[in-house]
């Protein structure tokens, strides 16, 4: 079982390598959600870690049905991102009516390749999860993010099962939205996932270097090495015992 690290800054990227991650995706605005990260990070981040890279491509915060305008900058962004050395991108493109959008997302793809693709949890939008996994799996999509649809991660370790089943290998779920040290261990055993996908189980809150009354200085959340590395080393022995 592996781990993947979300963060949004070099410091983070630092400490998810040094606590044993397997891979990180780089966002920017992760309050909202996740956007794309800048060129500059991603220069930074791919400069100071060696362990597999992939960036966030989202030209906004809200739902995920985008215009032309939008998935122009989308194009925009893949394009910059694999030529600054990422090793894969994650994004989520949706009908009005909350399908795949086929036509958008294959286009993705192909300007993506070689580079890996994960679709992140605009898939649990859909109204019916099985035909949009049969929909990514036709469209080659290496890895789909996802909680199980709109219920609580917690409720929905059977739901995710069932979606590994389907996946038959040839498309790797990765488990997110929720995993917390207190309930990995029933999610990993009910839906016999692999890959892990984790934000605030493995942050700590940083507050502002000087103490001042400007109303933009703030606690920030960074990546703590040392959560990381019981997470993955949790991860570790669940994979050792089943």
């Amino acid at each position: 079982m592996i781990l993947e690290v979300c963060i949004d800054s070099v410091e983070s990227a630092l400490a998810a390598q040094e606590g044993g991650a397997a891979r990180v995706e780089l966002c920017a605005d992760l309050e909202h959600g996740g956007t794309t990260p800048s060129a500059g990070m991603i220069r930074s981040v791919r400069e100071h870690i060696s362990i597999a890279l992939y960036a966030m491509i989202r030209p906004r915060p809200g739902d995920f049905c985008y215009s032309e305008y939008e998935c122009e900058v989308m194009k925009s962004d893949v394009e910059k991102a694999k030529a600054l050395g990422v090793d894969g991108v994650v994004f989520g493109i949706l009908t009005s009516e909350g399908e795949i959008d086929i036509g958008r997302t294959k286009s993705l793809i192909d300007l993506a390749r070689p580079l890996s693709v994960t679709f992140h949890r605009a898939f649990d939008e859909c109204p019916n999860l099985h035909r949009a996994l049969d929909d990514l799996k036709g469209l080659g999509v290496e890895r789909v993010l996802t909680s199980g649809g709109k219920g609580e991660l917690s409720e929905n370790g059977y739901l995710l099962a069932d979606l590994v089943r389907r996946s038959y290998g040839s498309v790797r779920i990765m488990v997110g939205g929720g995993i917390s040290f207190e309930n990995v261990s029933e999610i990993a055993t009910k839906s016999k996932a692999n890959e892990f996908h984790s934000l605030s189980a493995v942050t700590k809150d940083v507050p502002p270097y000087a103490a001042t009354s400007n109303r933009f200085s703030s606690t920030r959340k960074v990546v703590d090495a040392t959560k990381v590395r019981a997470l993955v080393q949790l991860l570790r022995d669940l994979s050792a015992d089943s």
